[in-house]
């Protein structure tokens, strides 16, 4: 197949380009750098609204993976602007070009994130449950209605609503895996919100499966059982023989992180792939011990 994935270089799209071309599938980058484009990759500029349009011609699908990362800094004005702008804007351009192609795709992927439900506390959540009215959750309707344009036209258009993926140097990894090999790890306030977590082989193997298989509209990428906080950091001191006795304070989160803090960290999402399950996709990597191990593994994540 010949497939264009957007955020290519990124963590998601990084491993998915690797998996395709492990397996002979043929890649197109959609990058925003000229300079370090390869032979065949798309260039584009979301922020001004232009793309190499005939580079997407006859493809046989395209993944949508980009987009401002939402864990890096404290939420400014002007960081919720460029979340936002990111998604919304970059995912306008590549639908309505995708719609207006000679030949185009079959499939798209057009990512999106479990925060469209918002915190939730104990109920479970299903691509059928109703979003939430959060800043991220706000985001992530506006991200999914900006695909409209290929729907429309007749594209195939999924959205993989993904989880905290656990990865070497993934998001969560990165930011927890110090503290808690030097024992200072600890639940965040009681513990008792959800985590919706995926192993990265998972989430891979789960794009996949949806470029072939015919499931559209919003698909849950998180891993059967969801884990409440307290629950990851025990077995995150298990896997790393750590003790993780001391609750850090939602308040401390907040002083150190403000809104961004304490949404990552404190919202609850008991989300679960029904669609995924149904479908008949089967996980590797089920159990969170598991799945964290391979992820502190830097040689497997190699």
């Amino acid at each position: 197949m010949r497939i264009a994935i957007t955020g290519a270089t990124g963590l998601l799209g990084g491993a998915l380009t690797a998996s395709l071309r492990d397996d002979g599938h043929q890649v197109v980058r959609v990058t925003r750098s000229r300079e370090q484009a390869d032979a065949g990759d798309v260039v584009w500029d979301p922020a001004g609204d232009t793309i190499d349009a005939a580079g997407l011609e006859g493809l046989d699908g395209v993944v949508h993976l980009a987009g401002e990362p939402i864990g890096d800094a404290r939420w400014s004005d002007a960081t919720k602007r460029r979340i936002r702008d990111s998604r919304v804007q970059g995912t306008g351009l590549l639908s309505r070009t995708l719609a207006s192609l000679s030949t185009p795709p079959p499939v798209l992927l057009s990512a999106s994130a479990v925060g469209y439900y918002g915190d939730r506390g104990d109920e479970i959540l299903t691509e059928d449950s109703t979003p939430g009215d959060d800043f991220l959750a706000r985001v992530c309707r506006d991200w999914e209605a900006a695909a409209a344009p290929a729907r429309a036209a007749g594209i195939r258009v999924v959205h993989p609503r993904t989880g905290v993926v656990l990865a070497a140097d993934g998001p969560l990894i990165d930011k927890i895996e110090l503290p808690f090999k030097l024992g200072i790890g600890g639940k965040v306030g009681r513990g008792r919100q959800y985590v919706p977590w995926i192993a990265l082989r998972d989430h891979v193997r789960a794009l996949r499966f949806l470029l072939d298989h015919d499931l559209e509209g919003p698909v849950n990428l998180t891993a059967p059982e969801p884990a409440t906080n307290a629950q990851l950091t025990t077995a995150l001191g298990e896997v790393m023989r750590r003790p993780t006795v001391l609750p850090i304070p939602t308040f401390a989160v907040t002083a150190l992180y403000g809104e961004m803090g304490r949404t990552l960290a404190t919202v609850s999402q008991r989300a679960r792939p029904a669609r995924l399950l149904e479908a008949g996709f089967t996980f590797e990597h089920p159990d969170l011990r598991d799945a964290l191990r391979l992820a502190l593994d830097r040689s497997a994540a190699a």
